[in-house]
């Protein structure tokens, strides 16, 4: 099992061997994680993203899959890109924001990545609810077979690092 380590901080600041996006299904940038991800890593990301585009993913990549890329300027050697779920109160999508952190998992160990810093996927302009979606991440990395070592969330703002800290507690 994965140790989990909370930080408090800027996603693109983290050295790791793998940084999670959370990513829009285009794959060609866009705000919160996304834009500050594709802005600091430079473009090579834009440029491997645009040949993801052109195939195997011309329709964009689906909601809970993930894929890997350079990390071109950043601190690590590959950016995992996620399509989280756009939050419903009428329809239960937890299965696939569960589905962000399994796939992404599986992606850094086909990598034979360590370290995987993460988001909280969904929870920014996607509108998930901080507390489930704390929730959902915790649980999910922690039932994972995978040969990641460290876990690391890394939360942009003190309500999400509370969040987090209620569910590592």
């Amino acid at each position: 099992m994965a140790t989990i380590t909370l930080v408090h901080g800027d996603i693109t600041a983290q050295h790791a061997d793998a940084i999670v996006n959370a990513a829009n299904s285009s794959l060609l940038g866009g705000g919160g994680v996304d834009g500050a991800i594709h802005r600091k890593g430079g473009p090579d990301i834009l440029d491997a993203c645009r040949s993801l585009r052109a195939a195997p993913y011309g329709e964009g990549l689906p909601t809970g899959q993930a894929v890997a890329t350079t990390a071109g300027r950043l601190d690590a050697r590959w950016v995992i890109h996620t399509v989280g779920p756009v939050w419903s109160a009428t329809e239960d999508r937890s299965g696939l924001l569960a589905s962000c952190y399994r796939a992404s998992l599986r992606v850094a160990d086909e990598l034979g990545a360590r370290t995987v810093a993460f988001p909280a996927i969904s929870t920014g302009i996607y509108g998930w609810p901080m507390d489930d979606g704390a929730r959902i991440a915790v649980e999910t990395v922690r039932a994972a077979d995978t040969a990641v070592e460290e876990v690391r969330f890394v939360l942009f703002d003190e309500p999400a690092y509370a969040a987090f800290t209620a569910q590592t507690g």
